[in-house]
């Protein structure tokens, strides 16, 4: 692998199907606060509503000029420069670590693009994997929400994570290590 093998770009009309399949898989819904099946009319009314919200940002994650996932900032607070991220890969055979590298590539893109940003984050408890990935990525818990949001008929606990663009910028370094894993050819990320 090397970093020329990823790629971000803006989602597309003709990402729709690819996208909507990763939506509505069972092991993309299992983590999502809005988990029901999705239709296609649902999806293409969505695409329209983000082509008309110009401060969100939805990238398509590329590897090896191929789609494999997808990671969002949505604007919270305009006034206060505050991101709302999501992220998941897609397609299941993928390289170990890519989903780190997607981040990483997200996090680099929105704080580069905006200079006071923060981005904020949400887990539910059970979800060891993302709350891990906060952390990997530099993220800081910010809260706990008890029975937050209501999943399968139960109320469950979220966490919150932020990260400010100062912090993004003090441990790049170190951040990039983590997710590339000192690999030389990743030292330009």
């Amino acid at each position: 692998m090397n970093y020329k093998d990823f790629g971000l770009r803006s989602i597309e009309e003709k990402d729709l199907e690819i996208i909507l399949g990763w939506r509505n898989s069972d092991r993309i819904r299992a983590n999502m606060f809005t988990d029901h099946i999705i239709t296609m009319e649902e999806h293409r009314s969505w695409f329209e509503r983000l082509q008309k919200r110009q401060k969100d940002i939805y990238l398509v994650f590329e590897y090896n000029d191929y789609p494999v996932g997808i990671v969002n900032f949505i604007e919270m607070d305009s006034q206060i420069y505050t991101y709302k991220w999501g992220f998941y890969i897609g397609e299941e055979d993928v390289p170990k670590g890519l989903g780190s590298i997607m981040g990483f590539m997200g996090l680099k893109y929105i704080f580069k693009k905006c200079n006071k940003c923060k981005v904020k984050g949400e887990a539910f408890v059970f979800n060891e994997a993302s709350i891990n990935f906060h952390k990997k990525l530099g993220f800081n818990e910010e809260g706990y929400f008890p029975k937050y949001v209501l999943k399968n008929g139960e109320y469950k606990d979220v966490i919150l994570f932020s990260l400010s663009r100062e912090d993004w910028i003090k441990n790049k370094p170190f951040i990039r290590d983590r997710v590339f894993q000192n690999k030389e050819i990743f030292k330009d990320a």
